[in-house]
């Protein structure tokens, strides 16, 4: 296909990703980093985003009508307002079309008579200017911004409307809002309130030049609480200074200021979208569904590594909770760990049996345990990752390659009686968890039980999964399978590349690469972004930098500035193209672990393979926050042709290394 097509899903504009597609994009990078929609003729157009804070998440529904009028539907999520019965859903949640601007007059006439938006902005809120001329009867303008307070269970409204014309004008604000009650039945604490309230009201006189400010806001409590009251301006401050410190850690520089601000927006999602609950900070996916609950894929094994890199505490204090979860439920009869423990901690859901999560948690476990550095989370994690290790051990069959029910996608697709994804991980897990076990003087006995133990299933996994699958000389998914599928780039991501030429040509091959990223299995409609993001890591992993560079700005390019924007998304046609958080901590780790090739092998260690594209002459990482330090990685193309790296503590630490192409260092920050 060799022209950009606009495919409406679910009601939402989804830019092509194909790499011959015209380039075209509806929002830019303004300046202050914000993105931003200049609206012109390009209309009806609507979409959504998820932004959350601890005690709230919220999904905006917005748009601009074919009038060029704004457009807005809230929908709230309360994770500790738990309903009934209280399982993985059990969040209170209600979606409003409540307009706290419905019955504001300017000069005795509706403030929003003929109404133009003219420019939406996001960058860790959703902000909407526009314009309104009604002549003899004045003109102003109309600012909105929208965002959940970061720790208080309420959505924020601030608004502006600033007299741009030559006359005064006379502002009536009424007394507005509402105060709905919900079935106490359907509640586990009984009856919730959820109030909606404008917060200023009352006759103003706005001369030539002036701004009148007011807010609103939506928030809920228990009976137990007393109504909210809340500052807005002091939120707003909250809110931005907490963006702010997200997108001053872990800073991406390189020539393509897109994937700098994707970069950049991803922390924003992957840091919010944690929970205060009775069980503790709970990192949870969102989108309407998945809130107050941990997953063994997607938190232990997706965002969980990627937290100390981000220097966000409370995201490694999420991470720690989440495996500590985790281990309440090692036993001595190995029976499986829950795949997600929900309701602030006090359910589990096992709905389809062992998905390989063991292995999940592992490779998650291990791997954060080295990069976070501190040896006395290592130590208390370590029951639970030699406990998982031993199970997936116990779990292998005669082919000597790792048994399970089903995979992470649950039943959706056929995954046999033993898939790739979970050896695959199980592998990376044994070889943190021998770098683990020297820093922690476990004894060199445990180190190398677990290296040779992944020297063997390395053969397994070639012998038992490697295949010819519609031609390419790569995997099959599970024996018997004979239609390519998107987890064969699982290998590439932990080092296993004795398959890579012909995983990398059947991934972005007509059968799975698509406008929309890969299917999940070839001859399907179906994508998960979390397959495209983990390939494009792989990719990376693998050496085919100037392939996985042309892709990645592609994804980027679409996923942040095209129809459905800002951040990675879960699935279609599943889901409606949520922005689940986790996958915002896999599009970080193609930046981590695969441009920058990091891989942890002790508490202040790691080997580093860069991988600088031929049409960039460097790239830098600021203010790394992982492995006890706080410290830049510069890379630059030397006329000789290989990498300079140097690594700088400060501004007298500073380390530089000559790195042939392919090349990796080892760092030690001792």
């Amino acid at each position: 296909m060799n022209l950009l097509r606009t495919i409406l899903i679910g009601g939402i504009g989804f830019t092509a990703l194909g790499v011959n597609a015209v380039e075209t994009s509806r929002w830019h990078i303004a300046p202050d980093n914000q993105i931003i929609w200049s609206v012109n003729e390009n209309i009806p157009h609507e979409d959504h985003i998820e932004m959350s804070g601890k005690a709230v998440s919220v999904v905006l529904r917005y748009g601009v009508d074919g009038e060029g009028a704004f457009r807005l539907n809230k929908s709230m999520v309360w994770p500790r307002l738990r309903t009934i019965p209280n399982n993985t859903h059990a969040s209170l949640m209600r979606r409003y079309d409540w307009n706290p601007l419905a019955g504001i007059t300017v000069n005795g006439r509706s403030l929003q008579r003929g109404e133009k938006v003219k420019e939406l902005g996001i960058k860790g809120k959703l902000q909407v200017k526009s314009v309104v001329n009604q002549g003899y009867y004045g003109e102003w303008e109309i600012i909105r911004e929208y965002f959940p307070s970061t720790e208080l269970p309420a959505l924020v409204e601030l608004y502006q409307v600033i007299n741009k014309g030559k006359n005064s004008l006379a502002v009536e604000i009424p007394k507005d809002g509402f105060m709905a009650q919900t079935d106490p039945s359907k509640g586990v604490k009984g009856t919730y309130f959820i109030e909606g309230k404008l917060l200023q009201n009352g006759y103003f006189t706005l001369q030539p030049g002036d701004t009148l400010r007011f807010s609103a806001s939506i928030s809920a409590h228990d009976s137990e609480a007393s109504s909210l009251v809340l500052d807005a301006c002091a939120e707003k401050v909250k809110r931005e200074s907490l963006v702010a410190s997200w997108m001053d850690n872990l800073v991406l520089e390189t020539p393509d200021p897109v994937i700098n601000q994707m970069f950049a927006f991803s922390k924003i999602r992957a840091c919010e979208s944690i929970y205060e609950t009775q069980g503790g900070p709970m990192h949870g996916p969102g989108g309407e569904s998945y809130y107050a609950a941990i997953w063994a894929n997607d938190q232990a094994e997706y965002i969980n590594p990627y937290f100390p890199y981000t220097g966000y505490e409370y995201g490694n204090v999420s991470a720690l909770n989440s495996f500590k979860h985790f281990a309440r439920f090692i036993n001595d009869d190995w029976k499986p760990i829950p795949s997600s423990i929900v309701a602030e901690g006090l359910d589990i859901w096992a709905g389809v049996g062992d998905r390989g999560d063991a292995a999940m948690i592992a490779y998650g476990a291990s791997r954060y345990a080295l990069t976070r550095a501190s040896r006395e989370e290592a130590e208390e994690l370590w029951p639970l990752i030699s406990w998982c290790l031993e199970y997936c051990h116990r779990k292998l069959n005669e082919g000597g390659v790792v048994a399970s029910d089903t995979d992470e996608l649950e039943n959706r697709f056929p995954s046999g009686d033993a898939n790739l994804c979970t050896s695959s991980l199980y592998y990376d897990a044994l070889i943190s968890a021998a770098y683990l076990a020297k820093e922690l003087g476990k004894g060199n006995n445990v180190a190398n039980t677990y290296r040779k133990q992944a020297s063997t299933l390395r053969k397994n996994i070639e012998t038992y999964f490697g295949s010819t699958v519609e031609g390419y000389s790569t995997y099959a998914y599970y024996k018997g399978n004979d239609v390519l599928r998107s987890w064969i780039c699982i290998p590439l991501t932990v080092g296993i590349d004795e398959r890579k030429d012909g995983t990398i040509q059947a991934l972005f091959s007509p059968r799975l690469w698509t406008e929309n990223g890969l299917l999940t299995q070839a001859g399907s409609e179906t994508f998960w972004d979390r397959s495209t993001l983990y390939a494009l890591r792989g990719v990376y992993a693998a050496g085919e930098t100037e392939k996985a560079t042309e892709y990645l700005q592609r994804y980027s390019k679409t996923r942040l500035l095209g129809e459905h924007v800002p951040y990675a998304i879960e699935a279609w046609p599943e889901g409606e193209q949520r922005h689940l958080s986790a996958e915002s901590g896999l599009y970080g780790r193609i930046i981590t672990e695969g441009l920058f090739g990091i891989r942890p092998i002790g508490f202040k260690s790691f080997t580093l393979t860069p991988r600088l594209p031929q049409k960039w002459n460097q790239m830098a990482l600021h203010h790394v926050r992982a492995f006890g330090a706080d410290f830049d990685i510069e890379v630059k193309r030397l006329s000789s042709g290989k990498l300079q790296v140097m690594v700088s503590e400060g501004a007298t630490k500073k380390k530089v290394y000559s790195v042939n192409k392919d090349g990796f260092v080892t760092v030690n920050l001792k």
